[in-house]
């Protein structure tokens, strides 16, 4: 069972035909609106995977909220513990560029009602050996909270520190398994921007200065992770990206259903990597999120 706590927002869309500099507007080519929030996209991911999945978070009671869980809805997951609050449902503001890059503006919103006892009611249902996977688009204390509740109950806990923040970096040695883009880890570190050589020396080091496995994704250039010990490293496909909103949260949600199904380290984190790419070919987070029939053919090619 694999339980994810998180935010949930509904994504609006425009895509442009590049992004736009500071204090520039740009004409949109297409605008949509589609269910996000990382911690609903991780959810549906691993849903998509196969996973049995809990999610716990918040929607406002507006328009939005219905629109934000369809996709959730739909797929089965257990929404028994997302509640409904007086603020308005989370949005992402995203603008996607012809090259598929996209610059991102979150507003929390309900997102900022999930609280410490929705950490500790969540974990109370789960058992040893189950999964949690964790972001940063709730409140840190939250987070906090769930990572040692977590710890206490026996289950592993999979934290992806986006978006990066100082209280990420604080927590991040709480986490069974730190996920991060090269960004965030570098971040994480905290001496500048890192070479490659000098990022795997980082990685490792991490890893076992605080007992952890660490998981780097690496855009185009697959993902590399350290874990028990050991160094590994997976490509995705080789890809003209239309839209990278949602390629992490996929990959963290069908990395953790690997783990969860029981797949070794090396198999999980391949499976993973490819279904991040595949989502980068559709338009759009939850929308673009593959199954795993997809993901499975596409191993197979």
């Amino acid at each position: 069972m694999i339980s994810i706590l998180g935010s949930i927002n509904m994504d609006l869309i425009a895509n442009t035909e590049r992004l736009p500099g500071p204090g520039e507007t740009v004409s949109g080519r297409h605008f949509a609106t589609a269910p996000g929030g990382k911690g609903a996209n991780q959810a549906l991911a691993a849903r998509r995977a196969g996973a049995e999945v809990k999610m716990a978070g918040a929607v406002g009671s507006d328009n939005f909220a219905d629109m934000a869980l369809e996709l959730l809805k739909t797929s089965g997951a257990n929404l028994e513990n997302v509640k409904n609050t007086d603020e308005a449902t989370g949005t992402a503001l995203i603008l996607v560029g012809g090259d598929g890059e996209n610059m991102i503006a979150v507003v929390a919103g309900a997102n900022g009602k999930v609280n410490s006892d929705d950490a500790r009611s969540i974990i109370s249902q789960m058992s040893a050996g189950d999964s949690l996977l964790l972001q940063m688009e709730i409140d840190a204390e939250t987070v906090k909270t769930a990572l040692e509740a977590a710890r206490e109950q026996g289950v592993r806990s999979i934290f992806n520190i986006a978006p990066m923040t100082d209280d990420a970096a604080k927590l991040a040695h709480l986490a069974d398994i730190v996920v991060a883009n090269e960004t965030e880890f570098d971040l994480l570190i905290g001496k500048g921007t890192l070479s490659d050589e000098d990022r795997d020396a980082e990685m490792e080091r991490f890893a076992e200065t605080h007992n952890r496995s660490v998981v780097i994704t690496l855009g185009g250039d697959g993902v590399i992770a350290q874990h028990e010990g050991v160094r590994y490293s997976a490509q995705g496909l080789e890809i003209t990206p239309v839209d990278t909103v949602g390629a992490g949260d996929t990959f963290c949600g069908y990395l953790t259903q690997g783990l969860d199904a029981g797949l070794d380290f090396e198999t999980a984190l391949s499976q993973a990597a490819v279904a991040g790419s595949l989502a980068c070919l559709k338009p759009g987070a939850q929308p673009a999120i593959p199954t795993m029939a997809d993901v499975k053919s596409a191993l197979s090619n």
